[in-house]
């Protein structure tokens, strides 16, 4: 054996290909080694020492794992903060193909290749698996194919074309802070004393607290996949957690419908046909809404949309008008980033909106200075009972005032609407929701 360059202090080792059939230690950990190196996107012999560097890394800490030395000693620390529960049990196969195909080692996706996915895909996909309670297997694959391990479970909520590993996850991802993290995104912990049983990857579901000392997380281990509400990062080795993001992550959904951004309150509501409500629709399921639904959730706002929303807001201790069943900003907020308290199980049936005899939109010209009409008066009255009629020293009547138009405007800010959209004159979007 020779020394590296003198910068480094690591031992290079001659390229010896271990025999495959040899069952010693030492072949067994230079397999181990190889196996989980990640490949390298150098140049020249920058590569080549890189590539050294990273395989006696490894072949190290696995050998003297295997023979009793100080490396188990090596894992990542657990700070004062993480739990004395046992680590799970849960240890990862090798990087396979669809079903175990024998070439998957060979076909992982590099960085440039990542294929699209949105942050709601991801969520999707992950919950598919804890509805159908796909039970852990290093070594068994379910039906789409993939490995039912926890990076088995990361590939198939990334949409991976084959089952990785919790070491070569981090090369179709970055680094990111903790203050960074939204749903999708992943934290993993790679123990180098034990490469497969001692590592572990869960997927970001939003945080469940103000303060982020809990978050969601959507996890493939013994006896089967599961969501629970985890102390930041994890229940042990919490310090040693490393939070990453998929470099494929595309910005919208694949229905159209933006997962971050609140589309406008007159996005939803009675004749609300759009990509939108279904987006609303599939994170209250996610939030405990699915008894609401008997199909669903589909494009068509319907009455399980309003249900199971305001179910949403009641959880939350919200009243009155910030919990009548259509989504404001805020509403859209904490279902995004998995923020504030899940539909409980025992949550009664919300009732059904007081009928109100709506009347129909008069016209933009029923509504402005020197308008003096029923229509106005019904509007006022309108915001009176919605709880907005603090701009009403008296009334209101048929004529338009300023409180009026104060009035209106505080309602149309309280639908998350701004600029144009909140100029305190009523329009039939306007309209619609204040009588619906």
């Amino acid at each position: 054996m020779t020394l590296t360059d003198p910068l480094s202090p690591l031992i290079e080792f001659d390229e010896v290909e271990p025999e495959e059939d040899c069952i010693c230690g030492g072949c067994r950990a230079r397999r181990l080694a190889r196996l989980h190196a990640a490949p390298v996107h150098e140049g020249g012999h920058a590569a080549a020492r890189s590539l050294r560097r990273r395989a006696a890394v490894l072949v190290a800490a696995v050998g003297t794992a295997i023979g009793g030395g100080t490396a188990a000693g090596a894992a990542a620390p657990t700070p004062g903060g993480s739990s004395t529960a046992q680590p799970p049990q849960s240890p990862q196969g090798e990087v396979s193909g669809p079903y175990g195909e024998s070439d998957g080692a060979r076909s992982y996706a590099a960085p440039g290749t990542a294929q699209p996915v949105t942050r709601a895909q991801i969520i999707q996909r992950a919950q598919s698996w804890v509805d159908q309670g796909v039970p852990y297997g290093m070594g068994r694959y379910w039906t789409d194919g993939y490995r039912q391990d926890c990076s088995g479970f990361v590939s198939m909520a990334w949409g991976l074309g084959s089952s990785q590993t919790t070491w070569t996850l981090p090369n179709l991802a970055e680094r990111i802070a903790k203050n960074d993290l939204q749903p999708g995104d992943v934290l993993i912990y790679n123990n180098p004393a034990n490469p497969q049983a001692g590592s572990h990857v869960t997927i970001f579901g939003g945080w469940t607290d103000s303060s982020r000392t809990r978050y969601l997380a959507y996890e493939q281990t013994s006896p089967g996949t599961r969501k629970r509400s985890t102390p930041y990062a994890y229940w042990n080795n919490s310090g040693a957690y490393v939070p990453y993001r998929y470099t494929g992550l595309s910005g919208g959904s694949s229905d159209g419908a933006p997962t971050t951004a609140f589309p406008g309150a007159d996005k939803f509501g009675p004749g609300a046909n759009n990509a939108y409500v279904t987006q609303l629709g599939r994170m209250l399921v996610q939030r405990g809404g699915s008894r609401f639904y008997s199909e669903g959730p589909g494009p068509r706002w319907g009455e399980a949309d309003r249900k199971a929303t305001q179910a949403f807001q009641l959880a939350q201790g919200w009243r009155g008008a910030e919990a009548d069943g259509l989504p404001g900003k805020d509403t859209w907020d904490y279902l995004v980033n998995g923020k504030g308290r899940n539909i409980a199980a025992g949550t009664p049936l919300p009732p059904p909106p007081p009928a109100t005899g709506a009347p129909a939109f008069p016209g933009t010209g029923a509504f402005g200075p020197g308008q003096d009409n029923d229509s106005v008066r019904q509007l006022g009255e309108q915001l009176v009972r919605k709880g907005f009629g603090g701009s009403y020293t008296v009334g209101p009547g048929s004529r338009w005032t300023e409180a009026d138009r104060r009035a209106t405007q505080a309602f149309q800010l309280a639908q998350g609407w701004r600029g144009a959209e909140a100029d305190g004159y009523p329009g039939p979007d306007t309209w619609r929701r204040l009588f619906s």
